[in-house]
């Protein structure tokens, strides 16, 4: 099989199960807290590094902002042999009292993004697997952990989300908007694949806080140390889906 144009992986390069962080730096992260690791390859917005936790391999993938970066990855991913994808991300919060660093766990995105939309009617779910959206639960309880589990939105315009579509999506209780999940779930039902999200939450949108206002960094500093523990998360639920 030809290597993939973007990722520059073929087949035998990467292994069953695939954790995919939108940036490239927390792949970097994720590789940090594992037994080893070894760059694969490393092309525009993605970085892909094999890597050994607890004694199952698994492949650590970037995609980038937004779907039609995330589906560029899953779309390749799929064509060399990946079979599981896991997304460890950041989200913003739509509902009071999800605090800066929570974790949510998501159950479903809603597809106020265009890329799902090129594949499929709108009406056609974007859902996680259920062993995975599962493993990801039982690993947070394994690790006590508290996580929201509830459905997300995802959408393309990070400055055109008005005071309008948060309030909307507050009513609807969606529990927070990110820019990737709807074409991840979507294409990975698709592809029969298996797929699940777990989000750290880098502000509230509903509260008036959003990442970057306040702080030189991108996250804030609570939400950037919650991220290895929803990372940590992450890797537990990978050697159960893996036994």
């Amino acid at each position: 099989m030809a290597k993939q144009p973007h990722l520059l992986v073929e087949e035998g390069d990467v292994n069953d199960i695939a954790l995919i962080p939108g940036d490239p730096g927390r792949v970097d992260r994720i590789a940090g807290l594992c037994d080893s690791s070894e760059v694969v390859a490393e092309n525009r917005e993605y970085k892909v590094v094999n890597a050994t936790y607890e004694g199952t391999d698994l492949t650590i993938c970037s995609t980038g902002i937004g779907c039609p970066s995330a589906a560029i990855a899953v779309e390749e991913l799929c064509e060399v042999g990946v079979e599981t994808v896991i997304r460890v991300g950041t989200t913003g919060a739509l509902q009071e009292g999800i605090e800066i660093g929570d974790m949510i766990v998501a159950t479903g995105a809603a597809k106020n993004e265009g890329t799902s939309k090129r594949y499929e009617s709108v009406e056609y779910p974007a859902v996680p697997d259920y062993d995975v959206l599962t493993a990801l639960v039982d690993s947070a309880e394994a690790n006590d952990e508290d996580v929201h589990v509830g459905p997300i939105a995802s959408d393309d315009a990070f400055y055109a989300e008005t005071d309008e579509y948060v309030a909307d999506w507050e009513a609807a209780n969606i529990l927070s908007v990110e820019m990737e999940a709807a074409a991840v779930f979507s294409l990975t039902r698709r592809r029969d694949m298996r797929a699940g999200a777990i989000c750290t939450v880098d502000g509230n949108l509903v509260e008036g806080t959003q990442k970057g206002e306040t702080e030189d960094d991108e996250l804030p500093e609570k939400a950037r140390d919650n991220v290895e523990r929803a990372i940590r998360i992450s890797l537990d639920a990978v050697v159960d889906l893996a036994a």
